[in-house]
């Protein structure tokens, strides 16, 4: 227990002045700095080096090598002791003589002052500190937990490089200026895709501010001479690619010339499988079986992923014109591929109703799907 007279090294403010911006995790006024430790929280007290006068605290902060991120500052608050993480920083004013002192991680506005006061004097601006910011009433502390992220996407997402969600953006034609107009163009799209047999699924519609710093080559010149004055707002509409994506590998037999499906693009520019002939790897696949399935059933057997890539429509620029895959492109990766013998993946769209399902998948995408699902067309931003 320190005397009466007795100095410790303290917190005697910070510079941060916003105080509703300030937590427990960072050093306050009041702190009690009892040792500080350039290795990890979880290593042993005895790692804590003592601090006994600001002056020494200083001067060993400035012998720390500049490489090391961050240090831990063991501090009494009350009658708690904590482990704080903090930067070290050299503190401005200080021509002659450099002295440094440290810093919250969370903000780089949060630099501490330090001082030698009393006991008395510390719990003071403890008392003053709990008072502005209000730390018991702030609820529970926050904690930060581990997550296997690559072990989730594994096992949750029908392939590694799919988002689930889709979405498209409808940038304003250069006749339109009212947010209804290019709404009710996003929606005619997606009409006309379902009623085309796209088996799609209504996620959400927004509005989305377009940025000045766009490159946009298709504005036109009235469009540019007023796109610094004038805010821009284009519609993004979210669906999901039908209720599961279907991975199918495509695997060739010597001498087969052909993978023997015939593919086609939508006027709404999804890229779908029209017919698949008899003996041929696309029919070994499983795709004439789900062709027809999906045929029976008034629905389009469209691709959604081939060779790792996204084929869906990303979006409908200013003149009206689809951004959607390349035909042609896609046809020459077929013919490239069967002439090399290499296998094919992709990724059909499920249909309501379906009999086959995914093997190699955990989850649905109608299972993220709230039951008797009706999704509102009237969301906005």
């Amino acid at each position: 227990m320190a005397s009466s007279d007795q100095t410790l090294v303290c917190v005697k403010q910070v510079k941060q002045e916003v105080t509703n911006e300030w937590d427990e995790t960072m050093p306050l006024p009041g702190d009690i700095i009892e040792g500080f430790s350039v290795h990890d929280v979880d290593d042993v007290d005895e790692s804590f080096l003592p601090v006994k006068t600001s002056s020494e605290f200083s001067s060993q902060l400035g012998k720390i090598n500049p490489s090391v991120d961050s240090i831990w500052i063991k501090v009494r608050r009350g009658d708690s002791l904590l482990k704080l993480q903090t930067c070290v920083v050299q503190q401005k004013g200080y021509v002659l003589r450099r002295k440094y002192t440290v810093q919250a991680t969370t903000d780089p506005r949060h630099i501490v002052d330090l001082a030698d006061l009393t006991l008395k004097q510390c719990i003071e601006l403890q008392v003053m500190t709990k008072r502005v910011v209000h730390i018991q009433g702030k609820g529970f502390h926050k904690d930060a937990i581990k997550y296997d992220w690559k072990m989730k996407v594994g096992t949750y997402l029908p392939h590694q490089s799919s988002s689930v969600v889709s979405s498209i953006l409808f940038m304003p034609l250069v006749s339109e200026h009212c947010i209804n107009s290019i709404t009710a163009r996003c929606m005619a799209w997606f009409s006309a895709a379902i009623s085309s047999g796209v088996p799609l699924v209504f996620v959400n519609i927004q509005t989305e501010l377009i940025p000045p710093t766009i490159e946009n080559t298709n504005l036109s010149s009235n469009q540019q001479i007023h796109y610094t004055t004038q805010i821009i707002h284009g519609i993004r509409l979210w669906f999901l690619p039908g209720l599961e994506e279907i991975p199918i590998e495509l695997i060739p037999q010597p001498n087969e010339v052909r993978f023997g499906m015939e593919i086609k693009r939508t006027e709404e520019g999804f890229v779908c499988i029209y017919s698949v002939m008899k003996d041929t790897s696309a029919d070994r696949s499983g795709l004439r079986e789900l062709h027809e399935e999906a045929t029976a059933n008034g629905f389009l057997l469209v691709i959604s992923r081939l060779d790792d890539k996204n084929t869906i429509p990303t979006s409908v620029c200013s003149d009206g014109l689809v951004h959607c895959c390349d035909h042609a492109e896609i046809k020459d990766l077929l013919i490239s591929a069967i002439h090399q013998y290499e296998t094919i993946q992709l990724h059909v769209m499920a249909w309501p109703n379906q009999t086959r399902s995914s093997q190699n998948h955990v989850v649905g995408f109608s299972a993220l799907l709230p039951p008797e699902s009706s999704f509102p067309i009237h969301q906005y931003d």
